[in-house]
């Protein structure tokens, strides 16, 4: 299985960006799939997880601004990101996951600044 990001680059504070994470290998469709970032210096969080039949899960940092969805069916999520902060700079990580195991992919840079 794997999982590919994409929609990373910088911006300036204020703006707006699309994260895609496709993933591939499946078999079957994972339960859940979310986005956590990891800043310098600092542990990874959770932004947004969204799993079948519950409603999008949100830090409260990001509650607002970031909106995360899913195609109908397939392994894909996206995380649009809107007035986005210095503070939402990041390595912004996908992680889909099914029947106890969890999978992540390699990261994509998202850099908030003027």
């Amino acid at each position: 299985v794997q999982l590919v990001e994409s929609g990373g680059g910088l911006v300036q504070p204020g703006g707006s960006l699309r994260l895609s994470c496709a993933g591939s290998g499946s078999l079957f469709r994972f339960n859940a799939m979310g986005w956590y970032r990891q800043a310098p210096g600092k542990q990874r969080e959770l932004v947004a997880v969204i799993s079948s039949g519950r409603t999008p899960n949100y830090a409260d940092s990001v509650k607002g601004r970031f909106t995360i969805s899913r195609d109908n069916g397939e392994n894909t999520v996206y995380l649009q990101m809107n007035s986005l902060k210095p503070e939402d700079t990041a390595v912004y990580y996908c992680k889909a996951g099914r029947g106890g195991i969890n999978y992540w992919g390699q990261g994509t840079q998202v850099t908030v600044s003027s």
